[in-house]
């Protein structure tokens, strides 16, 4: 079969199209046909060894997949060959075939397609745990996105809306902005011509931010914060921005207010039927059009480099979908 096989940590360099053998699914196991790919930010990060987890090399980006059941490995869940599926594969993504444990499969609604599948399982499900499970977002409050037209941002903006609350689409530029309003954003915010702090005060008649959830950190991270209402719940979901920040602590003092780690790799492993149950939801809202995930770009399997240097400069929209 053919795979992208990241053979050096150089990036989007390090990344070659070979030929390797299709896996046999073992004890658990399911074997399945790879229809869709989906590319996140972490990705990036993976292929320089700057990630949370190192997979020995060479291996495959992509950490979540769709496709079809080619077949069951012994005392695998019950998947006729042909079920359309999706999974949350962590990395090796981008290969024709991948052998996945079944708990991490999950069958596909015949109204959602495996592109849109694909792309549900880290971005939705990072933002169904940070909103529900960390942020404990209520209906009526108010949610600011940071980073809001990236996958990641845009999940939490149609979950927030789904939630019920009032949301706030923070991005860099005013077709960025325009696609979050096309998801369903209350207000829009362009941090980089204007003042966050300022901005989300005024946004929100000099109440605050309820709920806070941080794509990107860097320099958005401080006047964010400072924005909040008092208890307000800040949610620190990544760095796409560049630098980790430092917060001043005696800020949370002050508003009385928390900040929470939002790790849904780490989530999905410790509370498996939580998740799961997240993205019965998510899938769900899909069927019923509640949530209308935005594909920036379909690339081919060959084209994977590309895609994901297009993610490390941080001019993609909505998904990045590669299909091999």
């Amino acid at each position: 079969m053919k795979a992208i096989l990241c053979k050096s940590l150089d990036g989007p360099a390090g990344l070659v199209l070979d030929d390797i053998p299709i896996p046999e699914p073992q004890s658990g196991e399911v074997l399945i046909r790879v229809k869709a790919v989906a590319l996140n930010f972490l990705d990036t990060l993976i292929v320089r060894g700057k990630y949370q987890f190192k997979p020995d090399l060479p291996f495959s980006p992509g950490g979540e997949v769709a496709g079809t059941v080619e077949r069951a490995g012994p005392g695998a869940a019950d998947l006729p060959p042909g079920t359309r599926v999706m999974a949350y594969s962590r990395f090796n993504g981008c290969r024709e075939y991948i052998a996945l444990p079944g708990r991490d499969i999950l069958p596909i609604p015949d109204a959602v397609s495996h592109e849109t599948a694909a792309g549900l399982t880290i971005t939705y499900g990072t933002a169904m745990h940070g909103l529900k499970d960390r942020g404990r977002l209520r209906a009526g409050e108010t949610l600011a996105v940071l980073g809001a037209s990236g996958g990641a941002g845009l999940a939490a903006v149609e979950i927030g809306k789904a939630m019920g609350a009032r949301v706030i689409a923070c991005a860099s530029s005013t077709q960025k902005l325009a696609i979050c309003e096309d998801h369903g954003a209350d207000a829009l915010f362009n941090y980089d011509s204007g003042d966050l702090k300022e901005g989300l005060r005024t946004l929100t008649n000099g109440a605050g931010v309820d709920v806070v959830y941080d794509c990107v950190g860097d320099r958005y991270a401080e006047p964010a914060l400072r924005s909040m209402a008092w208890a307000g719940r800040y949610l620190v979901v990544g760095f796409a921005a560049g630098e980790i920040p430092r917060i001043p602590l005696n800020l949370l003092l002050l508003k009385g207010c928390d900040m929470a780690g939002v790790f849904f790799g780490r989530f999905a492993e410790r509370e498996p039927e939580t998740n799961r149950a997240h993205m019965r939801q998510v899938l769900g809202w899909c069927e019923d059009g509640t949530l209308r995930p935005h594909i920036g770009r379909i690339f081919s399997l060959a084209e994977t480099a590309q895609a994901i240097a297009l993610l490390e400069s941080r001019k993609a929209s909505g998904k990045i979908i590669v299909r091999p």
